[in-house]
């Protein structure tokens, strides 16, 4: 499954409350991803002819309507990724779905499609957050860490079956690259890693999934990984993929699909 979550400059919101940025190259620096990496990626995929799924959060959706549209229109999978890349852990039931269906609207004016597919910004989700989901009718989440295979949540009461599509942090590349130094991210100034380093890891751990036949998750993210170098990276890894005839590339909607019929 490729990710990606097209943050664009939620990550680096001053006002959360407001949407506002007094810190122009922070904006900067997630408006790269819109800008000029997602469209980059696209070009990519379409190179091969894979399908990818873009968590996108509603504030990037209202500010780069024509990118939502482009991604659809290629066929990819938008899937849900908050308003304004809130944690839903410190928010109430009532706020949680006010923020998914604001969200949902949003991206259904302008793509005329909804989001199917879950997942928290940062990985935070409430206790009460999958029945919520389970809910509103959506068929995954892509939000935890606990297995590197698919399975069915137990949410009591809901007539639904939602699946968990787990991604791990060591196939995030924002554990790897990323760095700003005000405000500190990460917190401890971590230099950024070296790229051959991280997609030999990223190769190796293929390499083992691949070996027990499990669900290899790309968590990445166009402001970090939609650099130039990286890209090219990125087409070497899927190169390495692409060579093994028993690979199936999947868009996160399918791989739910696929899992409750197995």
């Amino acid at each position: 499954m490729l990710s990606f979550d097209v943050d664009g400059p939620t990550l680096w919101l001053d006002d959360r409350a407001t949407g506002r940025w007094s810190d122009a190259r922070g904006f900067s620096i997630g408006a790269y991803g819109p800008w000029r990496g997602t469209p980059r990626i696209l070009d990519m995929l379409q190179d091969r002819g894979l399908p990818a799924t873009f968590f996108v959060p509603g504030k990037t959706i209202e500010q780069w309507p024509a990118l939502v549209k482009d991604v659809v229109a290629s066929g990819h999978e938008i899937g849900h990724h908050g308003w304004m890349h809130e944690t839903f852990f410190d928010h109430p039931l009532r706020e949680q779905r006010a923020i998914i269906e604001r969200s949902q609207e949003f991206l259904e004016r302008t793509a005329g499609v909804r989001a199917v597919g879950f997942r928290s910004p940062s990985g935070d989700i409430a206790a009460d957050t999958p029945a919520l989901l389970a809910d509103l009718g959506f068929s995954y989440s892509s939000s935890m860490r606990g297995d590197d295979r698919p399975y069915s949540w137990g949410v009591a009461g809901s007539a639904g079956d939602l699946i968990e599509i787990p991604a791990h942090w060591e196939l995030d590349d924002y554990q790897q690259f990323v760095y700003n130094e005000s405000p500190p991210e990460p917190r401890g100034l971590d230099r950024i890693a070296g790229t051959a380093a991280t997609f030999d890891n990223w190769r190796r751990e293929f390499d083992g999934y691949h070996r027990w036949g499990l669900c290899y998750v790309l968590m990445l993210h166009p402001q970090v990984i939609g650099k130039p170098g990286r890209v090219r990276a990125l087409e070497r890894l899927l190169d390495h993929i692409g060579r093994h005839d028993d690979v199936w590339f999947a868009t996160g909607s399918e791989i739910a699909e696929w899992w409750r019929r197995a």
